[in-house]
């Protein structure tokens, strides 16, 4: 490997360690899961702070917070014996009622048959692409799905960079000692996982020449994450907190 190279890999590397740490959770998403102990807790807050996480990061807190007070923060006790008429008139964004409905259904029905939402995903395929793609199609395998709600739930088959759930994954799978992901879900390894990209960290990563890829589209997450597991095999998403804090922090 070339100077450059080592170079860039102690930059990400000491880039890393400013950015995974636990005094960064409560203004990030993963703020909302970390409000639980329980895993079934976690999964739900989780999935649905994941879900809701695109635009201005304290509006995400803020409605991930409200839909967890509707759930009388007990998401899984909520989801296992829904009461439906507490979720009407939510909305965030584009995402209404009609599509919390259908989400809490499905949690419902995958929780009543399933002791985590891990299954919904490793039970899918081998890769993450496989297991995305089988996501999408078990997600709206019950029978009233609406048409609206389909485009909440990204898949690499739709060319989606799927940022939202590779993110979830991120939190539900990578396990280290500085307390942001949980490592709940032990199926999935930690090497399989693709880097949740939008622009913020497409733009450092073809700064640094790790991306050549014009669309940010499921390919260039794989490209991305092809490029990372070179730097590191075992855990290369240890590299999003480098490329979103120096995109979204440093504005790099």
């Amino acid at each position: 490997m070339t100077k450059e190279y080592h170079n860039l890999k102690n930059f990400l590397d000491q880039k890393v360690a400013v950015y995974n740490q636990s005094t960064f959770i409560k203004t990030d998403p993963i703020s909302i899961p970390h409000l639980f102990s329980k895993k079934q807790d976690i999964e739900i807050a989780g999935f649905f702070a994941a879900i809701f996480a695109w635009g201005n990061r304290t509006t995400i807190i803020n409605k991930s917070k409200e839909l967890m007070n509707r759930m009388d923060f007990a998401p899984y006790e909520f989801c296992l014996n829904p009461n439906y008429k507490k979720l009407l008139g939510f909305k965030h964004r584009t995402f209404n009622d009609t599509d919390i409905l259908y989400f809490v259904e499905f949690l419902h029905h995958h929780y009543t048959n399933n002791s985590s939402l891990e299954t919904a995903f490793s039970k899918q395929g081998n890769t993450i692409e496989e297991m995305l793609n089988g996501f999408y199609t078990y997600f709206f395998s019950l029978e009233d799905a609406p048409l609206r709600t389909r485009k909440h739930i990204a898949s690499p088959i739709k060319k989606s960079n799927c940022k939202r759930l590779n993110m979830f994954l991120r939190w539900m799978v990578r396990t280290d000692n500085n307390g942001v992901d949980f490592g709940l879900w032990k199926e999935i390894k930690s090497s399989q996982l693709i880097c949740p990209i939008d622009v913020h960290v497409a733009r450092v990563a073809k700064r640094f020449n790790l991306l050549t890829r014009q669309q940010i589209d499921w390919q260039a997450a794989l490209e991305l994450t092809e490029y990372l597991r070179t730097l590191d095999a075992d855990d290369p998403i240890k590299y999003d907190f480098a490329l979103f804090g120096l995109g979204v922090m440093e504005k790099y």
